[in-house]
């Protein structure tokens, strides 16, 4: 009897053309597929919650699939552990109902993206923060930050490739923090845009080294105007920390 499988997924994107299949490049997707059928003995296709870019991490993305095996489905996870790359590991499995899609649940979705402020580069956080020598005045990112709070439409907030019906998202939560050598924006909504909370963070950097003021960032908003926002941060600061489960179970 078929079962639908849901998946927590953590990965290290260095190594990866981003979350989705694609025929010229290693994605994260694409081992999730092809270890899954090798253990599972058919031909396993997964769904991703978040289709996140090349060099974004995760901790807790989202997948489901399909599968006949007879293998509890809170099992999986130990067993496909052991066969997919050191990079990609699942946190957890489980079974949900037949009609479970993480993409079409509201949910809350929270990001975080770290920023390395030091004299020089610090090479084990060169993968997973944005390195600037310059230290940006936090108190004003903060300030910044609570323009973004509430329901808005980001259409300032995204690239030309994105393809949704509307650029009206919620955000629940903007926080700007120190922690050590890091600054840290972690922010929760409903669902962003593409390259949304890379051209937030960019945002935020341009008012925290003086490019911008926090108080423009309502005009920014209201503009609709990709062009007066910040520039799309670098990928590798980007980590998907994971949906509130709590939500959509």
């Amino acid at each position: 009897m078929k079962k639908r499988v849901l998946m927590v997924v953590a990965y290290d994107g260095t190594n990866y053309h981003g979350w989705q299949l694609q025929s010229n490049g290693v994605t994260i997707e694409g081992e999730l597929n092809k270890h899954l059928t090798s253990l599972l003995g058919e031909d396993i296709r997964v769904a991703g919650a978040s289709r996140t870019d090349a060099g974004v991490h995760a901790l807790g993305n989202l997948a489901v699939f399909d599968t006949e095996s007879r293998i509890p489905a809170d099992k999986i996870s130990y067993a496909l552990n052991q066969r997919l790359p050191e990079d990609i590991r699942i946190q957890r499995s489980m079974e949900v109902e037949p009609d479970f899609h993480p993409r079409k649940r509201a949910m809350k979705k929270t990001y975080e993206y770290r920023i390395t402020c030091a004299p020089f580069p610090i090479p084990t956080k060169r993968l997973y923060s944005y390195y600037t020598y310059r230290r940006p005045d936090l108190n004003a990112m903060k300030k910044a930050a609570g323009y973004f709070v509430g329901k808005h439409d980001f259409k300032s907030f995204c690239s030309a490739g994105n393809q949704t019906d509307t650029t009206v998202r919620e955000i629940y939560a903007l926080e700007v923090s120190q922690e050590g050598a890091d600054i840290v924006i972690r922010i929760q909504g409903g669902g962003f845009l593409y390259n949304m909370v890379r051209i937030i963070a960019g945002t935020l950097l341009d008012v925290g080294t003086g490019r911008k003021k926090a108080e423009e960032i309502p005009c920014i908003i209201h503009s609709l105007r990709r062009e007066n926002a910040g520039p799309t941060a670098p990928a590798h600061g980007l980590t998907l920390i994971g949906y509130n489960l709590d939500d959509i179970l």
